[in-house]
């Protein structure tokens, strides 16, 4: 190991919290593309999959896209395309609004509905053969959604 004076250990690779977690969202992402392959869906497909059984669960007061974006950080040139290929899959129906046209509504098909029964027995073969343990993996999930809330407050 290679003695450097603190300010140049701090420009090294391996000491930079934003490619760890850089290369772990891709390592993780990896790890998910069999189960997703299954499925048909890319993982920000997913991602939105993710939002709209949760809102069927607890609706939204609005189920729009822009609520959808809000809640994954993603704007509406990046979510356009990902529901306009869900819609052609036949998972999710986009309607406009008779309140306000600007406003496009979401909601899940029969179809959208009937991929959840699938995706949970799916994801618990990942977890299981990934070996991970769980205790761990919840303790991470806490501390990177307080990294987020810090990062995205100071921003």
């Amino acid at each position: 190991m290679i003695d450097l004076p603190e300010a140049e250990a701090q420009l090294l690779l391996d000491n930079q919290l934003c490619f760890k977690l850089y290369a772990a969202s891709r390592a993780v992402i990896r790890a998910y593309k069999p189960m997703l392959d299954e499925l048909g869906l890319t993982y920000p497909q997913y991602l939105v999959m993710l939002v709209l059984w949760e809102w069927q669960a607890r609706p939204p007061e609005q189920a729009t896209v822009k609520a959808l974006g809000e809640r994954l950080m993603l704007d509406s040139g990046t979510l356009t395309p990902l529901l306009k290929r869900l819609e052609q899959l036949g998972l999710v129906q986009r309607k406009r609004s008779s309140a306000d046209e600007r406003e496009l509504r979401l909601a899940l098909s029969d179809a959208g509905v009937a991929l959840r029964e699938r995706v949970l027995p799916l994801k618990q073969r990942l977890l299981c053969e990934s070996g991970v343990d769980m205790d761990d993996l919840e303790g991470l999930r806490q501390s990177l959604g307080q990294l987020l809330a810090l990062v995205t407050t100071h921003s």
